[in-house]
């Protein structure tokens, strides 16, 4: 009976620990306004970057044909080290002048803390952007309006 009760405290109180250690999220709304660009639809990846400036994970994904991720280079080099199920953070791909909304989570123990949204972009026979957009993880850098540098116009968040 004592070996019993032991074993049933002891898995309880592995189980409180693990729900206390795993990460509180919070979701973003991530509104992305793309540039008037003449090509195809553009391939759109954004990525959780470290302190260290090396990619952490993949947050988003648009464009949903596999066979166009390796134009996304540096991230292509990350994802095929790693490769991750992204089935469910995939949506269409971009084109030209168009507006798309989607949902973003991001762990709540990553602002302020050195992280980075980098929005990297490919468009089929055109140049690629490695940091279309590179975000700060602050709570002011979350709150502003953030100029593209290449296909993508600007891209704003907020907390949802």
């Amino acid at each position: 009976m004592k070996s019993t009760l032991k074993i049933a405290l002891t898995g309880t109180l592995i189980l409180l620990l693990s729900f206390q250690a795993s990460a509180q999220t919070s979701k973003y709304k991530c509104m992305l306004q793309m540039s008037n660009y003449a090509g195809e639809g553009a391939y759109i990846v954004v990525s959780l970057i470290n302190p260290k400036g090396d990619y952490d994970k993949t947050l988003y994904v648009m464009g949903d044909d596999k066979k166009w991720y390796k134009t996304l280079k540096q991230w292509h080099k990350f994802y095929s080290k790693r490769p991750t199920d992204i089935s469910a953070t995939t949506g269409a791909s971009v084109t030209g002048g168009d507006r798309s909304v989607t949902t973003l989570e991001i762990e709540d123990a990553k602002i302020n803390k050195g992280y980075k949204l980098r929005f990297e972009t490919a468009v089929e026979d055109n140049k690629y952007y490695t940091n279309d957009i590179e975000i700060p993880l602050t709570t002011e850098g979350i709150a502003d309006k953030t100029e593209g540098k290449g296909y993508i116009r600007y891209v704003r968040l907020s907390r949802i």
